[in-house]
């Protein structure tokens, strides 16, 4: 049997896998990562995209690529529901910032715009990346076992084009391998919730629309017709390419029968749902899946964490999937790097669980409960199941109709389309997330209380657990990001004028773990300066303050004003954030930092 010998092993090659392997090699680690399937994802599947994430293929250098391949923002604005294409329209929402009342949130947040990218013209960029950081992928590679000790992990793997076995012995693994993981049943991962919720179809189709949705662009179109209110009603069109590409995706109930996927009847479906009897459709993948609402309870078991799908499984309501799936990657990389690298203590990896768990379990929630807030649409429109459609199209006469009871349905209508905004608008849920572990290290200071509902709106803070706010600065005389200052695999201190102790602060105490610590003055008349004033609206310090932000540009710890022994402090910090003492560590220092010499 061949044997391969690597410090990380990562089994699976979606948006997690994938995302983590660029990472790891980005940071100087020699990753394997395997895949059972021939290539990368051959359909759509997620194509939602938030800012985190793009923010995340920003460290990873790949935004521009991304960015290349992906509908943009601006058209991803509306989403429209209507008896079909050519029918009536129904009811008509902005999404994802584009109204005139949420576009100010989302550009304030980020120097990253949302965009719609498809998994399957997404993957092979992240793909791409991986390699060129030196990161070695498998195709075609099955993980057929896997078990670990206290020194290793063993994972049995077999090539399904040669049949040849592979042991591959790694320092840690992550379980990236989805819903059907083999990681989570070989290693016991204890799952809450439940499979099999609802079922669904893709049908991936190519069929010029542009007539139809050029003058309302969006990346939803909701066709519900009288008699149909099966959960999302007569089908559900996902924009893949404006406006020639789409997913036409429709639920059904197998209780009364498997619904007929043949060719002939897939295209009967969309013409019927376009409102145009003899429009050409070519029809290129039809696919079924499942609803489920899973979460691990645990997202690391010894030297093994999972992430994507293997931890968290929901329907795509929110567009939360592959963003989290990305953003537990992000989470991961940086802290299995520094441990392969002997720079943190193994025990760093728990802060992955003690963080992104909680998390998954929100995202979970939040889906499953945007789904069941479809259901008051339905309602309003008077649709129900079984219902003739006379009686659909008389209850949408009467809609529509200059009636009290009219005009009382109306009312109904548009507060049902309003609670979508939890759904498509739902910015604090996107970017909102803050952590809670040993790798969080608090000044006494709470959250600050939320000013607008929480979930709706993001509120921008650097009480530590919470991410880096975004500012537009000016550097070397160019524009950009406090996000452009951090991340990039080593921790970062910020500071003003008045701070120069923390950056000397910073290069001792880095000589001293043995890391890399970037130190930054964002100060006037320097070459970097907060020229619109906005970071100082956002730090919540003084000028001569610190804030030390993590490789995944969360606020590990935060200073309000200089300190009397900066080192000493940030010494103090690193040593609970990493779990380890320096490795230059004196006496006195070792003292101050309640380390044994």
């Amino acid at each position: 049997m061949k044997q391969i010998r690597v410090p990380v092993f990562v089994v699976g090659a979606g948006p997690a896998g994938l995302t983590a392997a660029a990472l790891l090699a980005k940071y100087g680690v020699e990753v394997l990562a395997i895949t059972r399937y021939s290539g990368t994802a051959h359909s759509p599947r997620a194509h939602i995209t938030n800012q985190r994430t793009v923010e995340v293929f920003r460290d990873l250098g790949i935004e521009d690529r991304v960015r290349a391949l992906a509908t943009s923002h601006e058209l991803m604005s509306n989403n429209v529901w209507a008896t079909s294409f050519a029918g009536t329209e129904l009811a008509r929402l902005q999404t994802w910032g584009t109204g005139v009342g949420r576009k100010s949130d989302y550009e304030a947040a980020s120097p990253s715009q949302m965009c719609n990218a498809p998994q399957h013209l997404l993957e092979p960029v992240i793909l791409t990346a991986a390699r060129e950081y030196g990161a070695q992928i498998l195709f075609n590679t099955e993980l057929v076992s896997i078990r670990q000790t206290d020194e290793a992990v063993y994972s049995r793997l077999v090539d399904r084009v040669t049949g040849e076995e592979i042991e591959v012995i790694s320092d840690y693994a992550v379980g990236a391998d989805g819903a059907q993981s083999v990681v989570v049943r070989d290693l016991g991962f204890e799952m809450d919730g439940e499979m099999g919720l609802g079922c669904a179809v893709n049908c991936w189709l190519e069929v010029d629309l542009a007539k139809y949705t050029a003058h309302r662009p969006g990346v939803l179109y909701w066709m519900t017709q009288p008699g149909s209110d099966y959960w999302v009603g007569s089908g559900t069109w996902i924009s893949v390419r404006p406006w020639n590409e789409w997913v036409l995706l429709f639920m059904y109930d197998p209780r009364e029968g498997e619904p007929d996927l043949s060719e002939e009847a897939v295209i009967a479906r969309a013409r019927a749902t376009i409102g145009e009897a003899d429009i050409p459709v070519r029809v290129k993948a039809v696919s079924k899946w499942t609803i489920n609402r899973m979460v691990a309870r645990t997202m690391v078991k010894g030297r093994v964490a999972i992430a994507g799908d293997a931890a968290h499984r929901h329907p795509p309501a929110n567009g939360l999937g592959s963003n989290t799936s990305v953003q537990d990657a992000f989470n991961l990389a940086w802290k299995l790097a520094m441990i392969v690298k002997g720079e943190a203590s193994p025990a760093l990896l728990q802060t992955y669980s003690d963080e992104r768990q909680p998390v998954a379990q929100g995202v979970v929630n939040r889906a499953i409960k945007s789904v069941g807030e479809m259901l008051p649409i339905a309602n309003a429109l008077g649709f129900s199941q079984g219902q003739s459609a006379e009686d659909g199209w008389a209850s949408l006469n009467e809609l529509f109709s200059d009636s009290e009871t009219g005009k009382a349905r109306r009312k109904t209508l548009a507060q049902a389309v309003d609670q979508q905004n939890y759904q498509f608008n739902c910015h604090g849920v996107e970017l909102g997330q803050r952590y809670e572990s040993s790798a969080i290290v608090r000044d006494g200071a709470t959250f600050p209380a939320a000013w607008r509902d929480p979930e709706l709106y993001y509120h921008a803070t650097t009480t530590p657990g919470a991410y880096l706010p975004h500012a537009w600065i000016e550097r070397e005389g160019k524009q950009v990001s406090t996000l452009d200052l951090v991340g990039n695999g080593v921790f970062t201190v910020l500071t003003g004028r008045g701070g120069e102790a923390w950056l000397d602060a910073a290069r001792q105490v880095g000589d001293e773990f043995g890391i890399r610590i970037d130190a930054v003055s964002i100060a006037h008349a320097t070459p970097t300066f907060d020229a619109y004033g906005q970071w100082v609206a956002q730090r919540e310090i003084e000028d001569d303050g610190c804030v030390l932000v993590r490789p995944d540009r969360f606020v590990a710890w935060r200073c309000n004003t200089r300190a009397a022994q900066p080192a000493m402090e940030l010494r103090r910090v690193l040593t609970q954030v990493l779990g380890a003492a320096p490795r230059a560590t004196t006496g006195a220092q070792a003292q101050a930092s309640g380390v044994a010499a």
